[in-house]
């Protein structure tokens, strides 16, 4: 019997890419923008989140340029306008005008890049571990970013995202190294983040005086165990923009969405129709 993959959705045209994405649910749009982990897909960072906010929103949930199931083409530069220039071209090819945002780690840098440069396209949004200002690079990033494929060093990579461990199954860590090498998918990652990495947290930061005269509401989330992305990132976003709310997550590392699902999902929600 044939069966269906939860990873592949709709797929249509965007900076001229071939967009995989997720779509459920109906109402104001809410766009939920992954992390970069190796072999991550909409799907997997977000099938928790997905169907608790589409009770109340029309959620799409895009595999990113480079990442998933999104095409791949040669001769194309994935850096911040790209991944920007791609999510303007997914909502246009939508006919999505203005949405909310959800961004997970380097989601949240995107996020926080299309807030800046297109302010008219993002109502509230949701900046969650997120990537976005300089910090100096953390072991733990490093090696996300630098994975080479193999079940253990999978499985050293998704204990550090974890602050409880339970959740590192064997059937976990190898669902999770057979996404990272699936034809095409270790190719394209390794070329995103080659070492020197320090270059690509720059690369993916938003200058602070923009971020202060962000006009937006949003609401920063953090695990306070996280070893991917230091807390303190979180603290200064708050920091610097005004009309700001921050939670942080005790006992929770960088899978705030997973390891602490049905509160996180509370809480995008109240602060999404509040």
């Amino acid at each position: 019997m044939a069966t269906t993959d939860p990873e592949l959705g709709r797929n249509v045209e965007a900076a001229g890419l071939k967009t995989n994405y997720l779509e459920q649910g109906s109402g104001p749009p809410l766009f939920l923008l992954h992390g970069s982990g190796p072999g991550v897909t909409a799907y997997a960072n977000w099938r928790f989140t997905i169907p608790a906010l589409a009770k109340r929103f029309r959620v799409i949930a895009p595999d990113a340029a480079g990442f998933g199931y999104t095409e791949r083409k040669p001769g194309v530069t994935y850096d911040l306008d790209f991944w920007v220039r791609h999510i303007v071209g997914l909502m246009e090819a939508l006919a999505i005008d203005k949405a909310h945002f959800v961004g997970n780690s380097y989601g949240g840098a995107l996020t926080l890049a299309l807030a800046t440069r297109h302010p008219q396209r993002v109502e509230k949004f949701v900046l969650m571990g997120s990537v976005g200002l300089e910090f100096p690079i953390t072991p733990g990033l490093d090696a996300v970013w630098g994975y080479e494929p193999s079940v253990e060093n999978m499985r050293r990579l998704i204990r550090t995202f974890a602050y409880d461990q339970s959740l590192i199954t064997e059937d976990l860590v190898r669902s999770r190294y057979e996404a990272s090498v699936r034809p095409g998918f270790h190719e394209s990652y390794s070329s995103l983040f080659p070492a020197p990495r320090q270059r690509h947290i720059t690369a993916l930061s938003t200058p602070e005086d923009r971020v202060q005269k962000l006009p937006h509401q949003v609401l920063i989330v953090h695990g306070r165990d996280d070893r991917i992305i230091p807390m303190a990132s979180s603290v200064k976003l708050h920091g610097l923009i005004e009309r700001s709310e921050l939670h942080v997550f005790g006992q929770c590392g960088h899978w705030t969405q997973i390891e602490k699902k049905d509160r996180f999902n509370r809480l995008v929600e109240d602060f999404f129709v509040g």
